[in-house]
């Protein structure tokens, strides 16, 4: 049976310096073990299933002779109810890792889902977008929350705010939160339904995106004054401005000429071919390029480095907003020398966008062009509604189309017009 000693003093214990262990009494086993002056620590010695064990209390002074004292007393009864304090401590130490494991707060789980897809986001700025919408209006209202905790009351906090000022921002977060909170479920992080989702959930909550941002329409330049465009367009002596001409050339979408790569032209047979993922169809689409079109793209060859065809001057490609800048720049110009029915459009910012040029062409192609509204479509990459229609077209009209575009890209070089116009198109027409 252990000798029983009288138990010492805080002032005693204070004292203890010497390497060593010491009874310090008040718990029977209870124990000071010094190993230097600067390092002292509690243990407790006990018989546990007739095995005699150290158990570790803490070092002194962070654990006081009084606290050791109670620690150890509760693990004295927990002995001698039959139970091993150790294991029990362990096990709670395990549940309380495995709690905070799965207690994955929404930054945690946004910055995990961004890292698992980005590789497969065909834009590299993708992913910083996504981190700083998330940044600016989920996470001072969300980021800290557990997945499992958030609710239809947090999402609406998050978007209340700016679903009717910024609401195409505000759709997107929204649809981000929801990626997010997807994960989050697969993973096992939380359950139950999507607090986030728009269908038969938010839309009960909040207006409708579409009806807050209206029929809006890209504003486009009048195919009368493409041909005075297209000239001032060539006296612009940067990468932007080629690679805005070469849309126009091809009528093709900002985003897959911004991302148009050298593997994909085909000059010895003119042709352009865009991979299925890079189009809004997800389907390949293959462009037939016009003289003037090739012939901007030997001139390109010598002057660009790397992969692709129109390269940023930070970042591998072009943005947007680099080349919507172009067509600011030249209406501006425009601005400044006079030009008839420039003067209040660009006054009122209705500015030809890059993607209002597709509008132009399709307007030309239907207007003033022979062939017929099938090829046009086509070489537009649209989607038919019509889905019998769609069914019926199974060839791309690779032919009527490489005619078509030489005559557009004729008719940009040697047309002119007296007044320029901007006609809003809507989206759903380019």
């Amino acid at each position: 049976m252990p000798k029983v000693v009288a138990p010492l003093s805080e002032a005693a214990v204070r004292k203890l310096k010497s390497q060593g262990v010491y009874t310090v009494g008040g718990v029977v086993g209870l124990k000071l073990q010094v190993s230097n002056e600067n390092s002292r620590s509690w243990i407790l010695r006990a018989t546990v299933a007739g095995k005699v064990r150290d158990h570790g209390l803490g070092s002194y002074p962070i654990v006081s002779l009084k606290a050791a004292r109670e620690v150890a007393g509760e693990m004295k009864r927990q002995i001698q109810q039959g139970l091993d304090p150790l294991s029990e401590r362990d096990r709670k130490k395990d549940e309380l890792a495995a709690a905070r494991a799965s207690r994955k707060t929404f930054d945690d789980c946004a910055a995990d889902y961004i890292a698992s897809i980005e590789k497969k986001w065909k834009n590299p700025k993708t992913p910083a977008q996504w981190s700083s919408s998330l940044d600016a209006y989920a996470t001072p209202i969300i980021g800290e929350l557990a997945v499992s905790d958030i609710t239809t009351a947090h999402i609406i906090k998050v978007l209340e705010p700016i679903w009717t000022t910024k609401t195409e921002t505000a759709s997107r977060v929204r649809g981000r939160i929801e990626a997010v909170l997807a994960y989050a479920t697969t993973r096992g992080f939380r359950q139950g339904d999507n607090p986030a989702r728009l269908k038969g959930h938010l839309d009960t909550l909040l207006p409708s995106a579409s009806a807050l941002k209206g029929n809006k329409h890209h504003p486009a330049l009048s195919y009368c004054e493409i041909g005075r465009f297209m000239g001032d367009l060539k006296g612009t002596h940067s990468v932007a401005a080629r690679a805005l001409e070469f849309s126009i050339l091809t009528a093709a979408r900002s985003g897959e000429v911004r991302f148009a790569k050298w593997s994909e032209i085909d000059l010895h047979e003119a042709q352009w071919t865009i991979p299925a993922d890079r189009m809004k169809a997800k389907k390949l689409h293959v462009v037939p390029l016009s003289k003037q079109a090739v012939s901007l793209l030997k001139t390109l060859q010598g002057q660009t480095d790397g992969e692709y065809v129109f390269p940023g001057q930070r970042a591998a490609t072009l943005s947007d907003m680099t080349i919507a800048k172009v067509v600011k720049s030249l209406h501006k110009k425009a601005v400044v020398r006079g030009d008839e029915g420039y003067t209040d459009r660009y006054m009122e910012n209705r500015v030809a966008t890059p993607h209002g040029f597709r509008s132009t062409f399709r307007d030309w192609a239907g207007e003033q062009s022979p062939f017929p509204r099938e090829v046009i479509e086509h070489a537009l990459a649209h989607q038919l509604k019509d889905k019998a229609e769609a069914a019926y077209q199974r060839g791309s009209y690779l032919p009527k189309r490489t005619e078509l575009m030489q005559a557009w890209a004729d008719y940009c070089e040697h047309s002119g017009g007296k007044v320029a116009k901007v006609i809003p198109i809507s989206h759903k027409r380019a």
